[in-house]
């Protein structure tokens, strides 16, 4: 039982954590990254679709990106997806090839873009803390109904706070990995 309860925690704080990781890993640094264009829908036959299953991106140098569009019809609503989404990129297309050249960050922009990566990890140490509250109230509720001992929950409710104090360390490396990439010129 108490094992049960540990391994949900375990799971559910990886899970933060990979959520955290992917969620920085959309915040621009100044270097090309096909992940950059994540985020962005386009309106195709009708329905929002995923930019990367409408083309095939690769980086073409570290400030450049190059799309490839699978059906050329829709190229130029890709163009348009790219220049309306919130990256503040701005596609030049060149026949069946979108090139979307990236903007040297300010250093007003990294730190304006540090502070957000910053709130993004504050969120991943909020979300892991709540898992270690509610594992710790699972805990205190099999003692309240003499399934296990108070030896065994004061042990396990330890064994929690260790996994939390990983899996915080974990999501400020993140962040320390991040705010040095976003400040290098």
């Amino acid at each position: 039982m108490i094992n049960e309860i540990k391994q949900d925690a375990k799971q559910r704080m990886e899970k933060s954590v990979e959520a955290l990781r992917s969620q920085i890993s959309k915040v621009r640094t100044g270097r090309a990254h096909p992940s950059i264009l994540d985020g962005v829908m386009v309106p195709y036959y009708g329905s929002d679709t995923p930019l990367k299953q409408l083309a095939n991106i690769t980086v073409e140098d570290s400030r450049t990106l190059a799309l490839t569009v699978f059906d050329k019809s829709s190229t130029a609503a890709v163009e348009k997806a790219i220049m309306t989404s919130d990256l503040g990129l701005n596609p030049a297309s060149a026949g069946t090839v979108i090139r979307v050249p990236l903007p040297a960050l300010t250093e007003e922009r990294r730190r304006d873009l540090v502070k957000v990566v910053r709130n993004e990890a504050e969120q991943g140490r909020v979300a892991i803390r709540n898992i270690r509250r509610d594992a710790n109230s699972d805990l205190k509720e099999l003692l309240k109904e003499k399934e296990i001992s108070e030896d065994e929950e004061h042990k396990a409710t330890d064994d929690i706070q260790k996994l939390t104090d990983t899996y915080i360390a974990k999501i400020d490396e993140l962040l320390v990995e991040k705010e040095k990439d976003l400040m290098e010129v």
